[in-house]
């Protein structure tokens, strides 16, 4: 009787729910910590603040380059997910990319593609990563539009990313739409996308 007892208690072993639940949490983490302190910011305070041990930090990103490629997957797919919404616009997608600009250090360093330059395998798959964002972005660039020549669009991406700087998202928020607002462009609402 108290055997049966003891396994009530047991919590339940949700598996590969947990697993995903874990991924999730330590690539919301990781996009946090890398905006607050850099690339370069120890994994642990990425299983702190995911609230899991390093052991599962491990077993999801075994290094570095494998957390912040997790993070810029992230990113691209919601950049893509809004691009292929219905009834989106330029400025529509434009405002989710500057979310992701304001809120992932890791996310400039893909459009930079600086950060990736010194890492194994890090900069083929930045490359890649860079290009969907553009096809992203192209799907929807009205006919005729000023960034429509074919080194412009992704060239005014890094000229906005690069003025993502400060303390806050919303200082490095306020900074890229005033870069946008620069470069004579129309960014809808700033905000990540959630389906």
């Amino acid at each position: 009787m108290e055997h049966t007892g003891q396994q009530a208690r047991r919590p339940a072993n949700d598996g590969p729910k947990a697993a995903a639940r874990n991924r999730a949490a330590l690539v919301t983490a990781a996009r946090e910590v890398f905006s607050e302190h850099g690339l370069e910011a120890p994994l642990s305070a990425i299983a702190r603040r995911a609230g899991v041990g390093q052991g599962v930090l491990y077993r999801h990103f075994p290094d570095r380059t494998a957390a912040v490629a997790a993070v810029l997957e992230e990113n691209v797919r919601q950049i893509e997910q809004a691009a292929d919404a219905e009834g989106m616009t330029f400025a529509g997608v434009l405002g989710v990319l500057t979310w992701h600009l304001a809120q992932s250090a890791a996310f400039i360093g893909l459009l930079h593609a600086g950060w990736a330059a010194d890492r194994s395998g890090i900069r083929a798959h930045a490359l890649a990563l860079s290009a969907r964002v553009e096809r992203a972005l192209r799907r929807h660039l009205p006919h005729g539009h000023r960034l429509g020549a074919p080194d412009d669009l992704m060239l005014s991406v890094a000229m906005a990313s690069a003025a993502v700087t400060g303390a806050t998202h919303e200082e490095r928020e306020r900074r890229a739409l005033a870069a946008w607002r620069l470069l004579g462009v129309d960014v809808g609402p700033v905000r990540p996308y959630d389906g």
